[in-house]
Order: structure tokens, then C-alpha cells, then sequence
């Protein structure tokens, strides 16, 4: 069974304001990638966010959480490698 995907208000505001080239490429990568087997790629973190994953898509960075009792992933953050960590207070 596949996973659905779900943004959180924070990541889809992110994710608006992203230029529509990058925003095709990170959707792309979360439906022929990760929708399948979400853990096959990616990775946790550590630390604060050690209950998150973290995917890589070019320059940018998705910080998902998973809920395996309804099969979604839920995409928490999206932002720019450099500073997406940083910024994360989730």
C-alpha cells in the first residue's frame, strides 16, 4: 500500500514561496521517490530532531515526520540546506 503525503501549513507556505522549478522537482521526488518506501532514501537526524527524516533534494532539505498507523508522511519543514536545520524549532 503507498503512503499519502501531507504538509504541514509551515512547509506549504515554504514550499509557495519557492521558485515553480524547484517546487516541480521536490514534488516529483516525493511522489516517484519517496511515496513508495519512504525509509529506502533519506535519513534520521539527531540531536533535538532525532524523531524526524530528512530527505535531500538538490540545494533543498524536507524534514518529514512518518505516521505508520495511517501510512503519511508528513512533511514538517522544506528550506535551503544551509539554514533549514538551524531554523527547525519543531
Amino acid at each position: 500500500m503507498a503512503w499519502k503525503i501531507e504538509f504541514s501549513t509551515r512547509a506549504d507556505k515554504q514550499l509557495r514561496k519557492l521558485d515553480k522549478q524547484i517546487v516541480r522537482r521536490i514534488l516529483s521526488f516525493l511522489k516517484t521517490k519517496v511515496e513508495a518506501e519512504p525509509r529506502s532514501i533519506g535519513k534520521y537526524l539527531k540531536g533535538n530532531l532525532s524523531d524526524l527524516w530528512s530527505y535531500r533534494v538538490g540545494e533543498y532539505r524536507l524534514i518529514c515526520n512518518f505516521e505508520d498507523e495511517r501510512l503519511v508522511i508528513f512533511v514538517l519543514e522544506i528550506g535551503h540546506r544551509r539554514e533549514v536545520y538551524e531554523k527547525t524549532d519543531l
